[in-house]
Parts: C-alpha cells; structure tokens; sequence
C-alpha cells in the first residue's frame, strides 16, 4: 500500500511540475510577446528548450532545501500527498483567475501545512518527547516544519521563515537590479565618456569575480571530460558562472556602443538581446522550480524508508534517494531519472503556454518596450542565479513581477500600474496560508481512507 501511495505521489508530483511550467510560462515570454520579438508559439519553444537545458547547469540544494521543509522522521506519506494535491488545486485556481502567484510558495505552504495538521492531529497542540541518538528530546507540535536553520560556518540560513521572507526580497532585489541596469543603460545612450568608463570597470570587475568563483579541475568531483580544460569549462557550477558573465558582458559591450547607435538600431540590437535574457531567465526558471519538484519526491523515498522500514539497498535501483545532511557528512544520491524527469515535466508544461498570465505581466503592470524587456529579464535571470546558488527557493513570479516594476519606475512612479501590482501583492501574501490550510483540509480528508 505504501509503495503504491509512494508512486502516487511521485506521478502527482511530475503532474504538478508540468501545471508549473505552463502556470509559469508566462514569466520568461511575457515580454518578448509584449515587444513582438518573437510570436507566443516560437515564444513557448524558446522558454521550454531552456527550461530543459537547466538540467546540465544547476545542482540540486533548492530541491535539498524544499525536501527539508519538514521533518521526514515524523511524518508520512500522506502528509506529502496532502501536500502536493493541495498545491495543485491553488495553482490551477490562480491560472484560471490569470493570477501570476507563485508555485514556489504553493508548493512549500503544502507541505508545510499538511505537516503541520499531520503533527496536531497525532500530538495535539502539546509538548512530545523524541528519542535521537539515544537522548530525549521536547518539542512543539509546531517543530514538525523546520521554521529556521542557522547556515554552516556563517553562510545563508535556511528553513520556511527565510523562504516567506524572499517573498519581499526576491521582488524587492529584482526590482533594485532592473532599476540600476535601466539607469545604467540610459545614461550609456549619451555620449559621454563617465558611463563607458563605468561600464569597463564593471566588465573587469565581471571577470574577476568570475574568476574567483570557478572551480578548478583539482576539486571536481567527476570530470565530464579527460581534458582539464573542457571539465572545467562543463562543470554546472562553473557553467553558471559562465553564463553570468556572458549575460553582464553582452550588455556592456552593447552600452559601450549605444551612444553611436540610432533609434533604429539600437531597438533592433535590444530586440536580438532579449533572445538572450528571456532564455538566460528560462535557464533560472527551469533551475529553481523544476528543483523544488525534486525536493518533494526526494522527501517522499525518504519517508517512505523511514515509515516502511526498508533498507534504502533492497529499494529499485531508480528509487535509492539519499537526502544530502551537511551535518553529518552525507552527500546526496539523486537517480539521473528524476531531475530528467522534472525537467522534461517543466518544459512541456511551458510549451502548453498560460495565456491569461500572459497578458497580466506583458501589459497589465506597465508598457514594456524591448529597451525594459531586456533590463527586466537580466535583473530576474541574475537574481534567480545568485539565489540558486544560495540554495535559496524563490519565486521566479515574483522575481520577473519586481524586475518589470523596477524599469516601469526609471520612467516614473504612474507608469507602474499600482492597482494591478497591489492585488498581486495580496496574492503572493495569501498563497502560502492559503497553500497551507488547502492542504491541512486535504490531509484530515484523506486521513480518513488512509489511516
């Protein structure tokens, strides 16, 4: 019964992943269909290739991070379906309403309320006792969910309360990137020799940070390539970082020559360079999400060992996942076939479009010329690169909403049309509660059939 629940939840899973992609789609075609660069279709094909080339570019420590948003020693299986289903439902309300919410946070407030439901009905609301390693331990029915978890030797905490926060910090970082990158871009189409001296500095101080954040062949762990140079080229870590400074030295190069360019030209030079940030933001897209989906099916096989009792080596070969615990010293194990599942889910689910969202972030929030389309999407690729690279699970809704109001705000303040920005804003508060408590009801409902 367990193992056929487990599979359940595994197909659920990949499900939702495809609903993400095309609730999602819009975040990475939404301006290139508001400026006419490419039509919705060959839109579509674009975000989906790159949704699925992020499987050779990100690691997997936002999907660690999501498959510890609970505690997997105590809860079961239909906490995870309760979960997953509850997410589901709230993403396809929001598609239906042509509200951009973010799948992220659908996906997190799931799991977090039905554990949270799982902990109160088996508990109640008072203190339990736990045996780990041999010593008691008191905890909170409220303990279930890891709410916050200081990162090792000074790095990025961790847990739910650092997810809920990014959900003003991701907007608010994409918003202050576009900005600047707006600004920046504005003052290079004068002819003045201040902004290309900027812009060199910033293309050396481009290379150096890259530079600093390779990893060399030495500390590869499996090399792709017996060459040295070739490994170090296709490491995914360094590929990110490549990718980077590919994206900051393209724009440079085209600042460098904007003040030469006509009116003319320079749009038609934007227009080929939001090829480039729209996929350079499909990349992040496919990397953050379709990772979380990993995260819960990850959780699923190790709770499925926990409950069941089975040794993780008489499992099929294809379901022998091991969570990654820094702590201890354990690396992660994740069979090639679900992070290639989850992104194959993810780019399809893309390709299937999501028209009314569309329209809400290509013209709702402001007029997006290809000028904006080309800042915005550069402020979300990057912000969504350097939160991947924290483990951090954003919202990659949120994160284009906040870059296409940052360059809507270089024009002026009424140029962002605030009462649509406000109800998203009440939407993106409400999906987690609201996840959570979908979820709560989902698990008590199915508690029922599956006590």
């Amino acid at each position: 019964m367990e193992f056929t629940l487990l599979i359940v939840i595994i197909v659920l899973a990949l499900i939702f992943d495809y609903i993400n992609g095309f609730h999602d789609a819009a975040n990475a075609i939404a301006t290139v269909v508001a400026t006419k660069v490419l039509t919705p279709f060959q839109a579509v094909l674009w975000a989906a290739f790159f949704n699925f080339l992020a499987y050779w570019v990100f690691g997997l420590g936002v999907a660690n991070t999501v498959a510890k948003t609970a505690d997997a020693s105590e809860i079961n299986l239909v906490v995870i379906l309760a979960g997953v289903v509850a997410a589901i439902i709230w993403n396809l309300i929001t598609w239906w309403q042509g509200i951009p919410s973010s799948s992220s946070h659908t996906l997190i407030g799931g799991f977090a309320g039905a554990a949270i439901a799982h902990a109160i009905a088996i508990h109640g609301f008072s203190d339990y006792t736990v045996i780990e390693k041999g010593v008691e331990h008191t905890k909170h029915w409220y303990n279930i969910v890891s709410w916050y978890k200081e990162g090792k030797d000074g790095g990025m905490p961790s847990g739910v309360v650092i997810i809920i926060a990014f959900i003003v910090l991701a907007p608010l970082l994409g918003a202050i990137i576009s900005y600047f990158i707006s600004i920046w871009l504005l003052n290079a189409s004068k002819k003045s020799i201040l902004p290309k001296l900027f812009t060199i500095l910033l293309m050396i101080l481009t290379i150096l940070f890259i530079y600093y954040q390779m990893v060399p062949f030495e500390k590869i762990e499996k090399p792709r390539f017996e060459s040295h140079f070739w490994s170090v080229v296709f490491e995914s870590h360094n590929i990110k970082w490549f990718l980077v400074a590919f994206i900051l030295l393209s724009i440079s190069t085209f600042a460098l020559f904007f003040s030469s360019l006509n009116l003319h030209k320079a749009d038609s030079v934007l227009k080929k360079m939001q090829l480039l940030s729209s996929a350079a933001f499909s990349l992040g897209h496919g990397g953050n999400d379709s990772q979380k989906v990993m995260g819960i099916i990850a959780a699923a096989v190790a709770v499925y060992i926990h409950t069941s009792g089975v040794d993780i080596m008489t499992l099929p070969h294809w379901l022998q996942v091991i969570l990654p615990d820094d702590d201890k010293g354990i690396k992660g194990v994740m069979p090639n076939w679900i992070p290639l599942a989850c992104y194959t889910a993810i780019a399809i689910g893309t390709l299937s479009g999501g028209w009314k969202i569309v329209k809400t972030m290509g013209s709702k929030i402001t007029k997006v010329t290809s000028f904006e389309g080309v800042a915005a999407e550069t402020a979300g690729a990057l912000t969504l690169y350097f939160t991947e690279h924290f483990k951090i699970p954003v919202s990659t809704t949120h994160t284009i909403t906040g870059s296409i109001i940052g360059v809507g705000l270089t024009k002026r303040i009424s140029a962002v049309r605030w009462g649509v920005t406000v109800s998203l804003l009440w939407a993106w508060v409400l999906t987690i509660p609201v996840s959570g408590l979908l979820a709560a009801i989902t698990y008590y409902v199915l508690r029922i059939f599956f006590n």
